[in-house]
């Protein structure tokens, strides 16, 4: 069966005429899946005998709610999404003063076995497909009957370790007759895949970008995220630099501050001397409560004085307001329990 929503208009124009229909057929069908047609029968303009056959030779993505958390403080959803072989993943949805914002997901799972980090600990299935992603977007605004305004991909999963399938999709976003969501409205974030990190500045995309940095050297790096082994500190701030010349794009640090791993003084001011002049901004997030680590977030006092330090080196920074506490809004706990409970 053919991923119909995750083709290209010259694509799904080739698969038409294949079929033997006129090209236009590919513009009609584009539009009814830019609209989120979740079923070939929406389809009205197109004549019944076509319809039959995208039935029997291809599918729509759609992301069916299989659970869905509400915060009773700030209105955050949560939600637990199945496609169509069964697996799950993991949205999250937020109300900001500039709009809705969604945090989507881009693998089934994660690679990357961050210490910190509940996706990991439920191993790795698969990649996502463009409209899988696209999907999921499309399925929060049905349910809530909104507009989304930003995404970011920073749900379970890695983006650029699915670098092709992310890019098609920030095409499919960016659709004016569909989502219309533009570059510079989308966020991705990645634990530092330098290679991809480089070619990503090469297509000169004005996505935001987001480096999950989490420590101020590489031995502290290393002990939180194996990928810290393969490409040291040095190595990913200069390809953030590179980024930031080829785009013009501050680059965000995200941070999760450990209590007693990454959270002292010193710490704070080796990491103000490594960020030092880079056009960036620290995302300090007090790290969530995983079950199985052993973390804990630092204090409120903590926070602040990490934060006035890195200040003292020109670095800006700010301590992540903490949405949908209630319901563990961080990606990768709820399809956890649901694969204990026995789901998938």
């Amino acid at each position: 069966m053919t991923d119909i929503k995750s083709m290209t208009l010259e694509e799904l124009q080739q698969w038409v005429t294949k079929q033997g229909w006129p090209k236009f057929r590919a513009a009609q069908i584009r539009d009814w899946l830019l609209k989120g047609a979740a079923d070939f029968d929406e389809m009205r303009n197109l004549p019944a005998e076509l319809r039959a056959r995208l039935k029997t030779s291809c599918y729509i993505s759609v992301a069916n709610i299989e659970k869905k958390l509400v915060s009773r403080y700030d209105k955050t959803v949560k939600y637990l999404f199945s496609f169509r072989d069964g697996e799950c993943v993991e949205s999250v949805l937020m109300n900001y003063h500039h709009g809705w914002s969604v945090c989507v997901s881009t693998q089934v799972g994660c690679k990357m076995g961050c210490t910190f980090c509940a996706t990991g600990k439920s191993g790795f299935s698969r990649d996502l497909t463009p409209s899988e992603i696209l999907a999921q977007i499309e399925a929060a605004q049905r349910d809530q009957n909104i507009r989304i305004s930003n995404v970011v991909l920073m749900g379970m999963g890695e983006p650029l370790d699915n670098f092709d399938n992310v890019l098609r999709f920030l095409e499919l976003a960016g659709d004016e007759k569909g989502l219309n969501i533009g570059m510079r409205h989308i966020t991705l974030s990645t634990c530092g895949i330098v290679p991809k990190i480089r070619e990503l500045a090469k297509r000169r995309l004005q996505i935001n970008l987001a480096v999950s940095l989490h420590a101020p050297n590489d031995e502290i790096r290393r002990q939180t995220m194996p990928v810290a082994k393969a490409y040291p500190m040095d190595e990913l701030l200069a390809a953030c630099r590179d980024y930031f010349a080829a785009t013009g794009r501050r680059v965000t640090f995200e941070y999760a501050l450990i209590r007693g791993v990454n959270d002292s003084d010193a710490q704070a001011r080796e990491l103000g001397q490594r960020l030092k002049g880079l056009h960036s901004h620290v995302n300090l997030i007090p790290v969530n409560t995983v079950e199985g680590t052993g973390y804990q977030k630092s204090n409120v006092q903590r926070q602040q004085s990490f934060a006035d330090i890195l200040a003292g080196y020109g670095v800006t920074a700010t301590v992540r307001r903490t949405l949908g506490s209630d319901i563990n809004a961080s990606c990768g706990q709820l399809r956890r329990k649901s694969i204990n409970e026995g789901g998938k």
